[in-house]
Formats: C-alpha cells, sequence, structure tokens
C-alpha cells in the first residue's frame, strides 16, 4: 500500500531560517553562523542525520519484540562528510553527503550475534536508511509564482 507524506518548508524573514510543517507539527532549519545562518536550529545536513537515526531507533523499537530482543537503551550516533566548497560554488564536487556512517548502541544481555542479525533487520527496514542507500526519485513537480 503506497502511503504519500507531506511536508511543507517556508524561508522565514530571518537569515537563513525556514519553518518545516509536516501534519500538526511544526520545527525549525537554519544553518551555522559558519555558514551565513543565525545557529537556532539544526541544519538541513543535520536535520537529515537526525532523520536517519530516529527512523533506525523507531525500527528497533517497533520491531524488537517480534525479534524477541530485549534493550533498555539505544542511540545511534551519525556523522557524514560534506565538501563545502561545492556547496560554497567554489569547486566542481558534489554537493551532497560523500559517505555517513553510523554506530548503533544498545544496552542490553542479548548475545551479539543475535544482535547483529537484528541491526542488519534495522538497516534492511529502516525507509530513511533504504532511500539513503538506493537513492529515491526527485521529482520537480512545478513551479508556481504568486
Amino acid at each position: 500500500m503506497l502511503t504519500t507524506f507531506k511536508a511543507k518548508a517556508t524561508k522565514l524573514a530571518n537569515g537563513m531560517q525556514v519553518e518545516t510543517k509536516s501534519r500538526n507539527f511544526t520545527f525549525l532549519i537554519d544553518e551555522p553562523k559558519s555558514l551565513g545562518g543565525t545557529d537556532i536550529a539544526m541544519s538541513p545536513v543535520e536535520v537529515l542525520l537526525g532523520a536517519l537515526g530516529g527512523c533506525q531507533a523507531i525500527v528497533a523499537a517497533a520491531f524488537a519484540k517480534a525479534h524477541d530482543i530485549t534493550f533498555e537503551e539505544f542511540h545511534t550516533e551519525i556523522e557524514g562528510d560534506i565538501d563545502l566548497a561545492g556547496f560554497m560554488g567554489k569547486a566542481d564536487v558534489r554537493v551532497g553527503f560523500q559517505e555517513i556512517r553510523y554506530t548503533m548502541h544498545f544496552k542490553t544481555n542479548e548475545p551479539r550475534e543475535k544482535m547483529e542479525e537484528f541491526v542488519a533487520f534495522i538497516e534492511r527496514t529502516c525507509p530513511v536508511g533504504d532511500s539513503l542507500q538506493n537513492g529515491v526519485k526527485l521529482v520537480n513537480a512545478g513551479l508556481v509564482l504568486e
């Protein structure tokens, strides 16, 4: 069953601040001062990293019982490399992440082999991870001038 998720991002008057809305939720996006922002919120690429970790955590929580896994705590550390010279137009290099690395941390008494299998399941099941790993078709659905 194909489900469509929606979000709206609106540039605010203050610097590079963007208000992002989806369903009944709102959050801000900004850039660090070093990139011309006011540094009051995560940057878009930091949000992307957080979305990956959040998705992995949700998959772990949602499917632990079905896999007979118990854990007290879970968190993911995520980092990625971007060549900012491409974003700033100073070099002809890719503007997006060149590599994203993550480490999943579980506080559990489960055996390592069982947890490695569960981590492989999380990697196969996380929609954000799948989108990043396998790419997703980006379609410009139009331009509206108001």
